[in-house]
């Protein structure tokens, strides 16, 4: 598989389920998601965005596995994080229409991406 390291810093942010999406939530960025359960607000977007006084996850680094996938296609996402998993990386996966997203703490980027080229997949610009 093909993947993109995309540029900058990202961080997940939690907010209570019944909130509104908060005017720092951006969608003219390069990445960010939005996932509203019953449970919670999740948003994944440039770390920059969000405002210092909110609890959240940061320093994040996403890899775009490059698409579009097919919805017949099966084990795509497993073949990076299982090897992913044996290295003791942890990972937040976000999944699309068309392609998976894997963020990774900044700190386990070098590891995380030494597992994936080892499995034969390939990083782009």
């Amino acid at each position: 598989m093909e993947i993109k390291q995309l540029t900058g810093k990202f961080a997940v942010a939690k907010l209570p389920p019944k909130n509104k999406l908060p005017d720092w939530v951006d969608f003219s960025e390069s990445f960010c998601s939005v996932t509203h359960t019953e449970d919670e607000i999740s948003i994944v977007l440039p770390q920059a965005q969000v405002p210092g006084n909110l609890k959240c996850e940061k320093d994040m680094i996403c890899f775009k596995i490059i698409g579009p996938l097919d919805f017949s296609l099966n084990g795509i996402l497993a073949a990076l994080i299982s090897p992913l998993a044996k290295a003791k990386i942890p990972i937040f996966t976000i999944a699309t229409y068309e392609t998976d997203y894997i963020l990774i703490h900044e700190r386990y980027v070098g590891s995380a991406r030494k597992v994936i080229m080892d499995e034969r997949h390939v990083f782009v610009a």
